[in-house]
C-alpha cells in the first residue's frame, strides 16, 4: 500500500524533526539521521519512537 505524498511532506521524525524517506518494500518511513524506521500499518504511519525499529 502506497503512502500519500502529501503526508510525506508534512510528517517528520518526532525525535530529530527530519524529513522521512518512504520504504515501500519494507512498509516503513526511515529517518536517516536518527537511524529509525517507523512502521506503516494498514496504510497509517506509526510515528511513536518506541514503536520504531533501530537501523543500527
Amino acid at each position: 500500500m502506497k503512502i500519500n505524498k502529501e503526508i510525506l511532506e508534512i510528517i517528520v521524525c518526532p525525535l530529530s524533526k527530519e524529513k522521512l524517506i518512504y520504504d515501500e518494500i519494507n512498509q516503513c518511513l526511515i529517518a536517516k539521521n536518527s537511524k529509525l524506521a517507523y512502521p506503516i500499518k494498514n496504510g497509517i504511519p506509526i510515528m511513536i519512537v518506541e514503536e520504531a525499529k533501530s537501523l543500527d
